[in-house]
């Protein structure tokens, strides 16, 4: 039984921040799975950007796993495609070891924000699937599940990238934030004080009747 799922989220970044930081993200805090990552070929043709490089990662297995798999080391296929005209950024990525067991294949889409200009949106696909009789199931919700917890480390190693790539963006991101925030108090403020005055003037004007 394929469980899918799907994720997005919104990163602070220009599109052109985004996509020179995605060659840039490994090693992150967040990544230490990560263990090597290889560009095996790339070409442009028709002005966009082909790319397949070759990752090897590792992971904790659990103990019921272990009948299944006898290695934690599993080497990833990430297929991409770069599109400076439009500013769209789609990566494909597949476990190529272990595929029995498990298979995850996961499509990203990275484009500009029509509601927010300045930031980026990414669409985060995966479908997991297993052909292991009878336990499948099992393993699919374990893998969905291991899946969605990893998603918030990706997106905050990559935001720890950016966040060193373009400091200067991070900052005033940082500060708007806060500027806004400061403004909104302030707003709210006044307004309880001018809604504090307008509810003491008649009671005010009931406690002395004789007084203009």
């Amino acid at each position: 039984m394929t469980r899918f799922y799907e994720h997005t989220i919104i990163f602070n970044y220009t599109w052109d921040q985004v996509a020179q930081g995605f060659w840039k993200k490994y090693p992150n805090p967040d990544s230490k799975h990560v263990l090597t990552e290889d560009t095996v070929c790339r070409s442009v043709y028709a002005g966009r950007l082909f790319s397949t490089r070759l990752l090897s990662k590792t992971n904790p297995i659990p103990k019921w796993a272990e009948r299944f798999i006898t290695s934690k080391h599993v080497h990833i296929i990430e297929e991409s495609i770069v599109d400076p005209v439009n500013k769209v950024f789609i990566t494909y990525t597949r476990n190529l070891g272990y595929t029995k067991v498990m298979s995850v294949t996961e499509k990203v889409v990275y484009h500009q924000s029509d509601e927010q200009p300045g930031k980026t949106v990414a669409i985060r696909s995966a479908w997991i699937d297993s052909q292991i009789r009878g336990f499948s199931r099992a393993i699919c919700a374990f893998g969905y599940e291991r899946f969605k917890k990893n998603c918030s480390k990706m997106v905050g190693g990559f935001n720890h990238v950016l966040a060193n790539m373009f400091p200067l963006q991070s900052t005033v991101t940082t500060t708007h934030a806060t500027i806004t925030a400061t403004s909104k108090l302030k707003d709210a403020a006044k307004n309880a004080s001018e809604l504090a005055k307008s509810k003491a003037v008649p009671i005010y004007a009931t406690l002395h009747p004789n007084q203009s």
